[in-house]
């Protein structure tokens, strides 16, 4: 596991169901514990700078949020 989540900092992410022009988003801080467990994981959204705490493990649900930042006709 931690394979995959040393390579979320500073990943780019999209929401499949924008809300207040909130499309695209940064991870912006990952905390881990010493056996290399992720203990937090901040999204700041591109456009208004709002930082969100979220479960990086709800970043796998593909009706929530895609990698990347895609375009509308991407999504």
């Amino acid at each position: 596991m931690k394979k995959l989540t040393n390579k979320l900092l500073n990943s780019k992410w999209t929401a499949v169901n924008p809300k207040n022009k909130e499309k695209h988003f940064i991870v912006t801080s990952v905390d881990y514990d010493e056996g290399g467990v992720v203990l937090s994981c901040i999204l700041e959204a591109v456009f208004t700078k709002r930082e969100q705490a979220i479960d990086w493990k709800s970043l796998r649900d593909g009706q929530v949020w895609k990698q990347g930042w895609l375009s509308g006709t991407e999504n």
